[in-house]
């Protein structure tokens, strides 16, 4: 029986590891978590916010998903888009899925992510 989403999987090109840790630890103020040793020498990093986990790993072949995306649920939608542009991020207003506000921005090396809040 399927019972939860254990962690969402982003691929990432060799040695982007540091602007990534600067992004989605500050930009996005997510936490770091270690990595199995037995899984570290592969290079990537792991993060944390609440539930959510996100593991990012190397891909020699990297080239970033122009479609795939996590969706991120986010309080205080406004001031997380302006923190996002406060550390260099675009942001894309979506306003195409009703009964949330929305926005699409990329990490460092082109990965596409969606910020949503339940309206109200």
């Amino acid at each position: 029986m399927l019972t939860a989403l254990d962690h969402v999987q982003l691929a990432v090109p060799a040695g982007s590891e540091e602007a990534l840790r600067a992004y989605y630890a500050g930009a996005l103020g997510m936490t770091e978590i270690a990595k199995p040793p037995s899984l570290a020498v592969r290079g990537g990093c792991w993060f944390r916010a609440g539930d959510v986990q996100l593991h990012l790993g190397v891909d020699p072949g990297f080239r970033p998903a122009r479609k795939a995306h996590p969706g991120l649920r986010v309080t205080g939608i406004e001031a997380f888009a302006e923190r996002l542009r406060a550390h260099g991020a675009e942001v894309v207003w979506d306003e195409d899925l009703p009964g949330h506000r929305r926005f699409f921005s990329r990490d460092p090396v082109g990965n596409r992510l969606e910020f949503l809040e339940p309206a109200g």
